[in-house]
């Protein structure tokens, strides 16, 4: 009989074992390879977690990554792909780091398959994604609370976004001085930057110190996990510092295949190191999912997920519990492109000879163009009246993408990447096979609902009108992306069905929220329900998206979920101001 997940969820029937649900007996003995906490997925929770975790020596933690390492022979420099942050394109289409998921036939996107690159390395997607740290809206985590997140409000969150941070500005009211994670402020002196900054003001909106904190709503400088010139994943702040620790061990190249259950109680899991000879380990107190695309995934191969689709697959039910792979959400991304009328963008960095001197003053010296990321200005944006905070993001950059970067630039150009913050098209994720090797089925539903369509329309029209304020009339060439012929409703709905990427910030697959809720997989511990001592802990397990980036709050959804996890006394701010507009009449 499957668990009916009503009501109270926190147990399930061990009539799971009559699905054929192996035994611990059947794959071998506790009494060798046991530890504390077996931590899956090195990405930008999973290394937080084995840092923190670790912390305690008297309990034995053992991470496992399925890509390699982020340093060779102990070197960044000679992984200067992943560390030099102006190299950032040069992962996005290398399986060595990355898992290079595609989605399904998008309906809303003229059926185009859309790519998504995730990291497959230590560090995971913090050592593959521009390295923007934003943390989102208050408002994004006091939504939390009310959809059962409980605790997982802004006065909750917030003291741990601090103590992760350690930014160069040094601590605040909403900053964090000392924490692991290294973050800089954008400080480039480009006349693009400076001129997008003054467009956004001219055409009415402000301009805010600190998107991350008092006020996010406006232009500014963004703030970067960028230290000394080089990037700053999690693995740099969280895991080499504690790979000295005799209680933490880390693994490289290991594929998990499946949690292990005696009944509905998680004992460890099955991985397969180097592509070869199945292994065991055991955790004497918990499993911990931190991979995020990969948590649903291995949350159903391990018999965890609807009931209906796992029995498809002849897979035995440990617990059926619907919600795992549901409420997929990410966000969708336009590029506005404009043609430079003068030779001051990136597009003279893509010639041999430049590349070479770019590169050589990062591997010397960790300075110049190799050492930021370019992404140095952005903002948000109401995008009509009666909206209560930003729901348009925007990041400019004196550059111009081509299919992520694949394509080398055309031409002197500049773009701002824009899109929703809280689209309302929701999808969904499932297994494609059995086989913990193949990827899942991803199905995000890009631009299902009227509401999603009409905001990307705004998205173009107000980019457009930034775009066309004095401040950047010395370097306005033609429009490319649009591109001018492009006025209409219509024919700028066409133009973002056939653009529109992800902005790679896929979420919410495996949702927190409370037991009564069919569409929950964890609790506001993080636990999974209807099992015992397995948990997931990433960014799959937001209620709903942020207003922002990702990796700031996966962090902190790590760091908070650690002090869980160790019976710390919860951290919390009240009342910490946050701006609110004056009226909610006009759109700025």
């Amino acid at each position: 009989m499957w668990c009916v997940l009503q009501g109270w969820r926190r147990g399930c029937p061990h009539q799971a074992l009559a699905q054929g649900v192996r035994t611990l007996a059947s794959v071998g003995s506790r009494s060798r390879d046991e530890y504390s906490y077996v931590v899956v997925g090195a990405g930008s929770a999973g290394c937080v977690l084995a840092g923190r975790l670790s912390e305690d020596p008297k309990e034995r933690v053992l991470l496992l990554e399925a890509g390699p390492k982020d340093v060779y022979a102990g070197s960044k420099r000679l992984l200067w792909k992943i560390h030099m942050p102006a190299a950032l394109v040069a992962n996005l289409c290398d399986d060595r780091y990355n898992w290079c998921y595609h989605t399904e036939p998008q309906p809303g996107l003229d059926s185009r398959v859309l790519y998504w690159p995730r990291g497959r390395v230590w560090g995971g997607s913090s050592s593959l994604n521009a390295m923007v740290y934003i943390r989102g809206h208050a408002e994004d985590y006091n939504r939390w609370h009310r959809q059962g997140a409980v605790d997982w409000d802004y006065a909750h969150c917030l003291p741990y976004f601090r103590k992760a941070q350690g930014h160069e500005l040094g601590a605040s009211r909403y900053r964090g001085g000392e924490g692991p994670l290294r973050v800089t402020r954008g400080r480039s002196n480009h006349p693009l930057h400076q001129a997008f900054l003054e467009a956004a003001q001219q055409a009415g909106y402000p301009f805010t110190e600190d998107m991350n904190g008092f006020q996010q709503e406006g232009f500014g400088w963004m703030d970067m996990t960028i230290h000394e010139g080089k990037r700053w994943s999690t693995a740099c702040a969280y895991l080499h510092p504690a790979l000295s620790r005799p209680n933490l061990k880390a693994e490289v190249q290991t594929l998990v295949n499946r949690v292990l259950f005696e009944g509905t109680r998680a004992v460890g899991v099955e991985y397969v190191k180097n592509g070869q000879n199945h292994r065991v380990t055991y955790a004497s107190k918990e499993v911990i999912l931190s991979e995020a695309i990969n948590s649903p995934q291995l949350l159903m191969l391990s018999g965890v997920g609807n009931a209906d689709d796992l029995k498809k697959l002849s897979l035995p039910v440990v617990c059926h519990l619907p919600g795992v792979g549901q409420n997929l959400q990410d966000h969708l991304e336009i590029y506005i492109q404009q043609a430079c009328t003068r030779p001051i963008t990136l597009h003279s960095a893509q010639k041999p000879l430049r590349k070479v001197q770019i590169g050589l003053e990062w591997l010397w010296k960790f300075t110049g163009d190799g050492a930021t990321a370019h992404l140095e200005t952005g903002g948000f944006i109401r995008s009509q009246p009666g909206v209560p905070h930003p729901d348009i993001q925007f990041h400019f950059l004196p550059s111009q993408v081509i299919d992520h970067g694949r394509v080398p630039t055309q031409q002197e150009a500049y773009q701002v990447h824009v899109g929703t913050m809280r689209g309302t098209s929701v999808g969904w994720l499932k297994l494609r096979s059995a086989n913990p090797r193949d990827h899942p089925v991803i199905q995000p539903n890009y631009l299902s609902t009227e509401t999603d369509i009409k905001d990307f329309r705004l998205c173009v029209k107000l980019s457009r009108e930034i775009f066309a304020q004095k401040a950047l009339d010395p370097f306005r060439g033609k429009e490319l992306q649009p591109g001018s012929h492009v006025q209409s409703d219509k024919e700028i709905d066409a133009f973002v069905r056939a653009k529109a990427d992800s902005a790679y910030h896929p979420s919410c697959t495996c949702k927190m929220g409370q037991p009564s809720d069919s569409s929950a997989v964890v609790d506001p511990q993080t636990r999974v329900l209807g099992v015992e001592n397995l948990r997931v802990i990433d960014a799959s397990i937001m209620p709903s998206m942020v207003s922002g980036n990702l990796n700031a709050p996966t962090v902190m959804i790590a760091e908070k979920a650690a002090d869980i996890i160790k019976g710390q006394p919860a951290l919390w701010d009240k009342d910490v101001p946050v701006y609110k507009p004056k009226t909610l009449a006009t759109q700025r």
